[in-house]
């Protein structure tokens, strides 16, 4: 389909999916969490694609957060009812996703950009990159995941600092390389080749064993879910599946395997 908001460009088995609203620093408005809903769908259905890239436009912002003029005026019911939606068709979307998910954070990532940036799988950040979570400033808190996976990516002390202090808590990309909310910083220059060259090394492996492995990994951080029952689970079903059958023979046969997925 045609989006408005974003850019979609495939290369083999990578799909990048590029948030276009360069003039609005790539805001998260509600039209624009529908089509990532959609283009989300669209690239788990599409069994050719096997890894996906999030980016923003432009080098100034990733995501430089929601767009507070929708919201502005909300009422109590209104706001829990915008959390809950953009938790159900962005962020935990992107986070249950079945492919692998980089998010290659150039510039800024404030607010619901930085929290889909943690929805993520993995973070890749431009040298340039700035980011935070400065709610509390507009008299509100992150509600898009942002005080649940904050805190698991940097601890609850860091994430406590971080949120409390709001805009003035915006971290640089090599602090937050050193906290753990990204896993690599390079120039900016090499940001979408770095993660192309991730993403490469990513979709030579099994598609059905990346899927099980995000499932299982998930697993730890959901309440009441048994986080090692499920890697067992997840782990024996991998036995029923073709790309078993086609590593463990590449690998006896001294041959690179030939996955294709489910």
């Amino acid at each position: 389909m045609a989006y408005e908001n974003l850019l979609i460009h495939t290369d083999g088995a990578i799909r990048v999916i590029t948030i276009n609203r360069p003039d609005q620093l790539n805001a998260l408005n509600r039209a624009t969490i529908a089509e990532l809903d959609k283009a989300l769908d669209e690239a788990e259905a599409d069994a050719q694609v096997r890894v996906l890239i999030l980016t923003g436009s432009g080098a100034k912002a990733f995501v430089a957060g929601a767009d507070i003029k929708e919201f502005a005026h909300f009422s109590v019911a209104e706001g829990q009812a915008l959390s809950a939606d953009g938790h159900k068709k962005l962020f935990d979307h992107v986070e249950r996703l079945n492919k692998p998910v980089i998010a290659a954070v150039n510039g800024f990532a404030l607010g619901g950009g930085l929290e889909l940036a943690m929805s993520c799988h993995f973070r890749v950040a431009s040298d340039n990159a700035k980011l935070g979570l400065p709610e509390v400033g507009l008299g509100v808190i992150p509600g898009y995941g942002g005080t649940q996976r904050l805190a698991r990516l940097v601890g609850k002390g860091k994430a406590m600092e971080m949120i409390f202090l709001g805009s003035s808590g915006m971290v640089a990309a090599d602090e937050a390389l050193q906290w753990g909310l990204v896993n690599h910083v390079v120039p900016q220059e090499q940001l979408l080749t770095t993660c192309m060259e991730l993403a490469g090394r990513i979709a030579k492996n099994s598609p059905t064993a990346l899927a099980a492995a995000i499932r299982a990994v998930n697993a730890g951080y959901e309440p009441g879910t048994n986080g090692l029952q499920r890697e067992i689970e997840e782990f024996g079903n991998c036995f029923g599946t073709a790309d078993f059958k086609e590593g463990t023979s590449a690998f006896l046969e001294k041959r690179k395997p030939e996955f294709k997925g489910a």
